[in-house]
């Protein structure tokens, strides 16, 4: 399906997603509960403190992420890499309000934030005519560790104390991410694409610039409904232990339960990639979000443990959609020329989306909110926003110049 240099590309956007994780919320809400024992704080102190972190990393990846436009790619890979591993070591070192702050900050910015971004720009960029196969394989890599690492860490958990576990992904990190990157990219520029058999088309679509694509209504309509997503996922894994205690859930519950998660994501994805290739992202946007409004009903009116599985295998299914249409969508539309600064901005966006979340749980959370009634709200949310895109749905075509 893929020949020699596209398989790098795409290795190396798996290897990259992987390791985004680190800086992903289910991650990082693995730790919620040793963080505040360590540090002595609330519930929506923490949400507090992540959401604006966050959002701190999602207004400096704005500026930063278009640089992928103009850097090479390996150089650009390698500075990604080395804020990564300082800042998984320099999360160990947490002692205060102040550094959790920092800490978080920079495993949303390099994790969450860069690793991603640089993954799938380079993807959206290199693929034409099977992109969404190849943004679906890339993505694997992210379903590949919430499917090993929930249960991997609380296991470890119970052994190691969680300041080394960081310690040691650190190491991990610089030892192993910066030869496969000289292995797998040294190569490629972004004058590199994907064999195109219908380029010698006369008509191509117009490559929008940024500030062109913030005058166009479309994108906050698509942004509403792609942003959905991150949001009501992070406040669900940031907050796994409050739905716990709510439900009357076992502790591993949800941890098992980020196999199914993972399971369905993987399988989604591929289908998604697919789908995409044959029906365009355009047709398949409006259909993303409908799992996670089921998943919503889920937790209003079911309390039994095994609904934890049918959950997040929901929210599992829409992952796996908007992990590929969050990528493809941008450069169907607005094409690939600008696509680094474009998807910066979503991108940023997306972690701004999970700083709300947060913020959004955390305050209704403290604030006596029961998870059904947090549900309630996320469930309006996406109900407009579906609304929206239905209304829509037929001005998605990208606009069309003659060559």
């Amino acid at each position: 399906m893929f020949k020699s240099l596209s398989l790098k590309v795409i290795i190396f956007g798996f290897i990259f997603t992987f390791f985004s994780s680190f800086g992903q919320s289910f991650f990082l809400g693995l730790f919620n509960s040793s963080i505040r024992d360590a540090l002595s704080i609330t519930h929506g102190q923490f949400g507090s403190i992540y959401a604006s972190a966050t959002l701190l990393s999602s207004f400096i990846l704005i500026w930063v992420g278009k640089k992928i436009d103009d850097i090479n790619i390996l150089k650009f890979a390698f500075f990604v890499i080395i804020l990564l591993s300082i800042s998984c070591f320099n999360f160990s070192k947490i002692s205060s309000v102040v550094t959790l702050f920092v800490a978080i900050f920079l495993m949303r910015f390099s994790g969450q934030g860069m690793m991603s971004h640089t993954a799938t720009t380079t993807i959206s960029r290199y693929f034409t005519k099977s992109r969404g196969k190849a943004l679906s394989t890339g993505w694997f890599g992210l379903s590949t560790a919430e499917f090993i690492l929930p249960v991997l860490i609380v296991y470890l958990l119970t052994i190691y104390d969680w300041r080394n576990i960081w310690i040691y992904i650190s190491i991990l990190i610089i030892i192993s991410l910066p030869l496969t990157s000289f292995l797998l990219i040294r190569n490629l520029n972004f004058d590199s694409r994907e064999l195109d058999n219908e380029s010698s088309s006369k008509e191509n679509i117009k490559n929008w610039k940024r500030k062109d694509v913030l005058r166009d209504y479309r994108f906050y309509i698509l942004c509403a409904n792609m942003l959905a997503m991150p949001w009501i996922a992070t406040g669900t894994f940031v907050y796994q232990s409050f739905i716990l205690t709510s439900k009357g859930w076992g502790p591993y519950i949800i941890a098992q339960s980020f196999m199914v998660y993972s399971i369905l994501s993987v399988a989604t994805l591929f289908i998604a990639g697919f789908l995409i290739d044959k029906f365009t992202s355009r047709k398949i946007l409006i259909y993303m979000n409908i799992p996670l409004l089921l998943s919503i009903f889920i937790i209003i009116f079911f309390n039994h443990p095994l609904t934890s599985f049918v959950f997040l295998g929901l929210i599992g299914i829409t992952n796996g959609l908007a992990n590929v249409l969050g990528s493809s969508t941008w450069a169907e539309i607005y094409g690939v020329k600008y696509i680094g600064s474009i998807k910066a901005l979503t991108t940023a966006l997306m972690v701004f989306a999970t700083a709300f979340g947060t913020a959004l749980f955390g305050f209704l959370i403290d604030r006596g909110f029961s998870i059904e009634e947090i549900a309630i709200v996320s469930g309006s949310y996406i109900l407009i926003a579906f609304i929206m895109l239905f209304l829509i749905r037929t001005k998605l075509n990208p606009t069309k110049i003659q060559v």
